[in-house]
């Protein structure tokens, strides 16, 4: 079978993460038809995790693409750029402030981003409550998409955006992601002036950041007066049952890190025994380096479905950069096949060199000098 004609492909987006609906919306941009498919039921039907920066070096790149960069700044905080590292008494060792211009990687809430895309949007692209199940045909296409409500489409052109366990990643590649020996446990706060003033001040406007060797802190401001804090251990997957207890038990897990953190000061054990809530179990996983697959030309992947690395700064950025290069390639290609031959020809070796750089990375959170940390752990759970 002759490839399609981009103009002329029906085209699938599997994930409406920022990554699957940048690429939706420069497609849209360039008059190419597109559908995007999501497993939740709409787009309030999870809270979509905390803060992240988006890059003036490929973030941002695609923001432009798709004509929604001005609009972004207006939502964006710069003041998030600001970085505390902290010792254990919660002492600031350093602490590097924005200059009052500076736009190279301002904060946005992942809700905040998801929005500004979805609305963005010609009405009806994104399919809600459609959760892929699998993906039949030959490889020169029509696909088949299964999805687990017993509908199933044809499609020309199949883009797993869906993250750390894509069910799209089984047609191009085996590759499973591998829980990378850290875990983070999530704890929020809200009404942070006002109720956890202390917190607050320890944290400023964007994130702190402190560790020992064998444990370590993030703290990040979100919008809306809150903070997300992440403990970060080095720990079995599943050392909350190995502990005897259960995700659930707030008191349990909070008497455990206590326990854990208890030669840290009392004032930094406050952004673990303060929480508004339950904790949020957030294992860092990591697709094997070099993760690479034999071209098929009508299905690929982009993202943490193509590249999923622990949380040094790259996630949503490298996403988007993705979504940005391969709906480009569509545009200027006569063929899918070709738009898809032209797109990972530069992704592969891209995310290849990036994922080898940060390849063991998650043991770096918990040093006391280690490298910004992403803000999209979230994303992949």
């Amino acid at each position: 079978m002759n490839s399609v004609a981009p103009a002329q492909a029906r085209i699938s987006i599997i994930g409406a993460g920022p990554g699957g609906l940048t690429c939706a919306r420069i497609l849209q941009r360039r008059g190419i038809a597109v559908t995007v498919h999501d497993r939740d039921r709409g787009p309030d039907a999870r809270n979509q995790g905390g803060t992240l920066d988006l890059h003036a070096d490929n973030g941002q790149i695609a923001l432009r693409e798709a004509g929604l960069l001005e609009e972004f700044f207006e939502l964006a905080r710069p003041e998030g750029q600001e970085m505390r590292r902290l010792d254990p008494t919660g002492t600031i060792t350093s602490h590097q402030v924005p200059e009052a211009d500076e736009l190279f990687k301002p904060e946005i809430d992942r809700g905040q981003l998801r929005d500004l895309l979805l609305d963005s949007l010609q009405p009806g692209t994104v399919h809600w409550g459609q959760a892929l199940d699998a993906i039949s045909g030959p490889v020169d296409g029509p696909q088949q998409l299964h999805f687990t409500d017993g509908t199933t489409i044809e499609t020309d052109l199949v883009i797993g955006a869906d993250g750390a366990y894509s069910r799209v990643r089984p047609a191009v590649s085996p590759a499973v992601p591998q829980y990378t020996g850290v875990s983070f446990l999530e704890a929020r706060f809200s009404d942070v002036e006002r109720r956890h003033p202390d917190i607050a001040d320890l944290v400023g406007q964007g994130s702190a950041h402190a560790a020992d060797g064998d444990r370590a802190m993030f703290a990040q401001r979100n919008s809306a007066d809150h903070i997300r804090v992440y403990l970060i251990q080095r720990v079995p997957v599943d050392w909350i049952s190995r502990s005897g207890l259960t995700a659930d038990d707030t008191g349990g897990i909070r008497a455990l890190l206590l326990d854990r953190y208890a030669h840290w000061s009392p004032r930094m054990r406050r952004m673990i025994a303060d929480n508004d809530g339950p904790y949020v179990e957030r294992p860092i996983l990591a697709l094997p380096v070099p993760h690479a697959w034999a071209h098929n030309p009508t299905v690929t992947l982009l993202g943490d479905a193509a590249h999923l690395m622990p949380p040094l700064g790259v996630g949503v950025n490298l996403a988007m950069l993705d979504a940005c290069e391969l709906a480009l390639a569509l545009a200027d290609s006569a063929t899918v096949d070709a738009a898809v031959r032209t797109y990972e020809k530069a992704m592969l070796p891209r995310s290849t060199e990036t994922a080898t750089i940060l390849e063991g990375g998650a043991e770096h959170l918990l040093s006391a000098d280690s490298p910004d940390l992403d803000h999209d752990a979230a994303a992949q759970s």
